[in-house]
């Protein structure tokens, strides 16, 4: 019989809130009472093997409705096409949907639009890697040189990374990557917790998490700042005298302020060694972060979970305007664009410590560091990715840390795939649990 090609047959999105804000978990000075929440879609087909594939945006609460109305707005791009055509060049999906002409004009490639982008590609990515039985990051990982390049659109980009010296660059990491995978596999992946930092955490509660984060393994720890400076500076006092002297702590500022602020702010908390300072201003605002930058030296500038795209990441690094750059999983244009980020990254020499604050993000971003450190920059040399220690148990991968250390997913997918009971539960506003907070 003639073989007949899989279609997809649904693209189902699902508005899926936490209520976080109830214990402060997740509080910093833009977002004080944040309810992590998850536009979530799952790409369905009509493939006997049952594969699907499943991703998100992260939002903090109110607007997640508007994102997941975005990403429904994508199903025309992607209910009743062939499987094997769009999972076989998902760089050319990805730059149809990027640029197309409409969509476009609600960006472009920026905000709401470009993250539904993301977790439709996302979901094409959890679903060809669980098809190949891979983990997404070693799927990556073991493609070839042309067919990673293959997957940016270097648009705009030519003028920081062209098509060949991104190329030249993944060839020189070839020779290593077998030893690097079996090195990842039996280590694991340097992480650094946030969770003791949370804004909102009482000063008593801040130093018990820290400790128990120096016990745990961990050597860096990060603390949430930008509200009211008395408060900073006493706070990393507490911190540092838990933490003691080896152990970094970076600050995150979350955008709250003017370059100027921000220079007298950290001149303040510099007694208390931070190393770094993230999102100390506007994520725009690339000439700004460079101006910064110099002000604060030898506190590093970090930056990322907030920019919009490979262009703004393209300009902080040919400026020289930060020391780490942040991708996040659930803000760009899903995996083709956080590769592009990571080429330029390693072709300037810049380290990256991706965002993980939030739902599901920890599962996902940590496949990208992980290809990263196999096949693009081949080191992990100063770079960590965040973890915080909420809602893990929602995913069917949940991550595995160690002594302070990401253990490398071996389930076929990439990390994104919630319990279906989880998604029920937390649908918002008909969920059940959602229903009793109302009741109350």
């Amino acid at each position: 019989m003639p073989h007949t090609p899989t279609r997809f047959t649904a693209l189902e999105v699902h508005d899926v809130r936490f209520p976080t804000s109830e214990h402060l978990d997740g509080s910093d000075a833009m977002n004080p009472e944040p309810d992590y929440s998850a536009a979530y879609a799952v790409l369905r087909t009509d493939d006997p093997d049952g594969h699907e594939g499943h991703a998100l945006a992260f939002t903090t609460g109110r607007g997640n409705d508007v994102q997941a109305a975005a990403i429904r707005a994508l199903e025309p791009w992607v209910v009743g096409r062939r499987v094997e055509e769009v999972l076989g060049d998902l760089g050319a999906f990805s730059k149809e949907m990027v640029h197309e002409p409409q969509l476009r004009w609600l960006g472009p490639e920026k905000g709401v639009v470009q993250m539904a982008v993301g977790a439709v590609l996302n979901a094409a990515w959890d679903l060809r890697a669980k098809r190949a039985g891979q983990p997404l990051w070693r799927h990556l990982a073991h493609l070839d040189p042309e067919e990673v390049v293959d997957l940016v659109d270097f648009r705009w980009l030519t003028d920081a990374m062209t098509r060949a010296e991104a190329l030249a660059l993944l060839r020189r990491a070839q020779p290593g990557r077998a030893e690097r995978e079996a090195q990842l596999l039996e280590l694991g992946y340097p992480a650094y917790t946030t969770t003791p930092g949370w804004l909102g955490y009482s000063d008593d509660k801040l130093e018990r998490l820290a400790r128990e984060a120096v016990a745990d393994g961990f050597t860096q720890i990060k603390l949430k700042v930008g509200a009211d400076l008395t408060d900073d500076v006493r706070r990393m006092k507490v911190a540092r005298a838990a933490v003691g002297e080896d152990v970094r702590i970076a600050v995150d500022a979350n955008q709250r302020w003017d370059v100027g602020q921000a220079v007298a702010w950290m001149h303040a908390l510099a007694p208390y060694d931070p190393y770094w300072i993230e999102e100390p201003t506007s994520p725009d605002d690339v000439l700004g972060h460079a101006s910064i930058r110099r002000a604060v030296h030898p506190t590093k500038v970090a930056t990322g979970e907030h920019v919009a795209n490979r262009v703004v990441f393209k300009q902080l690094l040919q400026l020289g305007a930060v020391d780490v750059v942040q991708i996040d999983a659930a803000r760009v244009a899903g995996v083709n664009e956080n590769v592009a980020i990571l080429l330029m990254a390693a072709h300037h020499g810049v380290p990256v410590c991706p965002h993980a604050g939030g739902v599901g993000l920890c599962e996902m971003v940590q496949h990208l560091s992980m290809f990263d450190f196999v096949a693009v920059s081949g080191s992990w040399q100063d770079r960590v990715v965040e973890h915080v220690d909420h809602l893990h148990e929602h995913f069917v991968a949940p991550v595995r840390l160690e002594g302070g250390r990401y253990r490398a997913p071996l389930t076929p997918g990439g990390g994104g795939q919630m319990h279906a009971a989880s998604i029920a539960d937390f649908r918002f506003p008909d969920g059940p649990q959602w229903r009793a907070r109302a009741a109350r």
